[in-house]
């Protein structure tokens, strides 16, 4: 006896009709000469195919990607063993447009890392209080100390960007930050602190197969706030602002170094290669620890019953 329901035994009886068969092929034939026809005529809008954000378009290999990958993240574990010791304290910057890859750059550079050295800063709007200090006084809370390296998910550049485009800051206030951002930035540079920042640059083509792809991804879909679908009609503005950024505060002691992130995978390496480069660090690895043996458990001493305790159902 088939085990299928009545809907799929429908369907599998509907397609053993060579009469139904035909007609079906005969009402798609139909429907695709008229789908052509009124695509001629511009009534329909062309059919695009979004891949998902996690297939991407990269034409490196997953291989050589995985393994380049694990390469530069040993590298990674060993710089930070270095600025540990020797007290460094670097800051990045992750700038660029919305769903330019800087968030899974970001995630990549910092897995490897311990937690308690790498710190990934990523504030939100500012609250009422906030608004009334000084601009840079909630960024400067959360800069590094001695042997931390703290990476921001945006950072000060907001003011130049996203509140300069959408009218969140005032004239006066986008002038103040323009001409106070180089020395502010000079200042963290002379007092020891290594700045690296990073422009992530997309297409207009790549940012709106990334949108798409997130609207149909549920687990990513969370990616698109209203100020990013907002930002979509914008983007002449957005480039506009940036171009002015970059002329104020391209600085030698901080300079702008511009990602080309339509390769996700490529940015990346790209990205992650060039911050060790800017890093003149030493491998201070220590050297691997010898487990003696385990001492055996106290005579006297007796586990409880396992009915006393609460498990996690093991469903995989």
């Amino acid at each position: 006896m088939s085990k299928n329901n009545g809907k799929t035994d429908s369907v599998t009886n509907h397609s053993l009709d060579p009469k139904q068969n035909k007609k079906s092929s005969k009402d798609k034939k139909k429907a695709k000469k008229q789908r052509e026809k009124d695509r001629a005529k511009g009534l329909e809008p062309p059919v695009f195919h979004y891949l998902s954000e996690s297939e991407g378009s990269s034409k490196l290999t997953s291989k050589f990607y995985e393994k380049e990958l694990a390469r530069l993240q040993v590298e990674l574990v060993k710089m930070q063993y270095w600025v540990k010791h020797t007290g460094t304290r670097i800051v990045i910057l992750f700038e660029g447009r919305d769903a330019a890859g800087k968030g899974g750059t970001i995630k990549r550079l910092t897995e490897p890392l311990n937690p308690r050295g790498c710190r990934v800063v990523a504030l939100g709007t500012p609250s009422d209080r906030e608004k009334t200090e000084w601009y840079f006084q909630r960024y400067v809370a959360h800069l590094p100390a001695a042997g931390e390296i703290v990476c921001f998910d945006r950072s000060w550049y907001n003011r130049a960007g996203v509140e300069r485009v959408m009218g969140f800051c005032t004239n006066e206030q986008y002038d103040e930050f323009m001409q106070t951002c180089p020395e502010f930035e000079r200042m963290l540079v002379r007092s020891g602190i290594i700045l690296l920042k990073y422009w992530f640059s997309v297409s207009d083509d790549e940012q709106e197969r990334r949108f798409q792809s997130r609207i149909t991804d549920p687990a990513r879909r969370w990616k698109l706030s209203p100020m990013d679908l907002e930002s979509r009609d914008r983007w002449v503005e957005y480039s506009q602002a940036k171009d002015a950024m970059f002329a104020h505060t391209n600085i030698p002691e901080a300079p702008w170094f511009t990602v080309e992130a339509d390769d996700k995978k490529r940015a990346r390496l790209n990205c992650i290669s060039h911050i060790l480069s800017k890093i003149d660090y030493v491998d201070m690895t220590p050297a691997p620890l010898e487990l003696t043996p385990r001492r055996s458990a106290p005579k006297d001493y007796e586990r409880p019953p396992i009915n006393e305790q609460f498990f996690v159902p093991q469903r995989y």
